[in-house]
């Protein structure tokens, strides 16, 4: 997804006209230069998306069944899982299949779908970071407002606010690529149609896309990652005021799974959009491109239900409710 943080403006459209042909369908390599895994790698993957669309799931409906998960950073957390589960739909039973099938052909309309919905759904899960962080913030930083100003309808225009902005942004995106014409070669090195492989088999002036996504980058990311970093220091800062250290401890608690998952998140976005896309990182964009788009979705259940008491409660009410013979003991 190339409009988060800056991009990098390679201006790499082919030039028109000459005895270029117009390609209908791309080759997603992917792993597919380790053909003795591939039964393995279908294994492996099969279980991360297994575990993913569980331990998401299992979050979605802890936070609508339980009550006392009916506050913001559940709301939010929901949200979040929901997103994961999505971006992960999108990817992974493309990848699955081509493991059992090794037919790695995806139409052209098929691989900008595929980048509109997967980047709508980075973008989104950008924004609930961010929404994230500025409730972390007012939950420690302004306690006494902290339920007038997260109330319900604030929180209703945040999520919705998120989800919007990520529709909008990769829409503006994506309706731009969807005019263009590729050519060959129709290779693409990767495991899923992003946008920087996109760019490079364009026979298309790509010039005013690369503009509009860098513009993209100031208005929706940059402020985002930005209001995170500045909640952090505000959150930080006063935890460290706190005189005592359980205090401390059970205030930096509330917003420790948040900031595992965002540094981990941001991490390995930075390293695979920030650094310079030369052949030799293009193997390890693709190995850290495996964490944000595939490894992610299924840590962040764990990270939340590992390190936060409120869930772990809920998940042992709702184990005992699913397992009635534990009344007897």
């Amino acid at each position: 997804m190339q409009f988060l943080f800056f991009p990098q403006l390679h201006f790499l459209g082919c030039s028109e006209g000459g005895n270029q042909t117009s390609i209908t369908k791309f080759i997603l390599l992917g792993f597919g230069n380790l053909p003795e895994w591939q039964i393995l790698l279908f294994l492996l993957f099969l279980a991360i998306y297994i575990l993913t669309i569980a331990g998401n799931t299992l979050i979605i409906a802890l936070v609508v069944a339980d009550q006392h998960l009916h506050t913001p950073m559940y709301f939010f957390l929901g949200n979040l899982s929901c997103v994961e589960t999505c971006y992960s739909s999108i990817i992974l039973p493309r990848m699955l299949a081509s493991f059992l099938t090794e037919d790695r052909t995806i139409s052209v309309r098929g691989c900008v779908a595929q980048f509109n919905l997967f980047s709508t759904m980075l973008a989104v899960e950008c924004a609930l970071l961010a929404v994230m962080s500025y409730d972390r913030y007012l939950a420690i930083c302004k306690p006494l407002h902290y339920a007038v100003q997260m109330n319900h309808r604030c929180c209703l225009q945040l999520a919705s606010l998120s989800w919007v902005s990520g529709f909008l942004a990769s829409t503006v995106t994506t309706s731009l690529l969807a005019q263009f014409t590729f050519c060959g070669p129709n290779e693409i090195d990767h495991f899923f149609c992003d946008f920087t492989p996109l760019i490079k088999l364009s026979c298309s002036d790509t010039h005013l896309l690369e503009l509009v996504t860098f513009i993209l980058s100031f208005i929706f990311t940059l402020p985002e990652f930005l209001l995170i970093v500045t909640s952090y220091i505000c959150i930080i800062t006063t935890i460290l005021k706190i005189p005592s250290t359980t205090g401390r401890q059970a205030a930096f608690s509330t917003c420790s799974s948040h900031l595992i998952v965002v540094t981990i998140f941001y991490g390995t976005l930075i390293i695979v959009y920030i650094l310079p896309d030369s052949a030799t990182m293009r193997n390890l964009n693709k190995m850290f491109s495996v964490f944000y788009t595939v490894l992610n979705p299924m840590f962040n259940p764990l990270i939340y239900s590992l390190r936060n008491k409120e869930v772990n409660k809920a998940l042992r009410k709702a184990f005992r409710k699913c397992m009635p013979f534990h009344k007897n003991q």
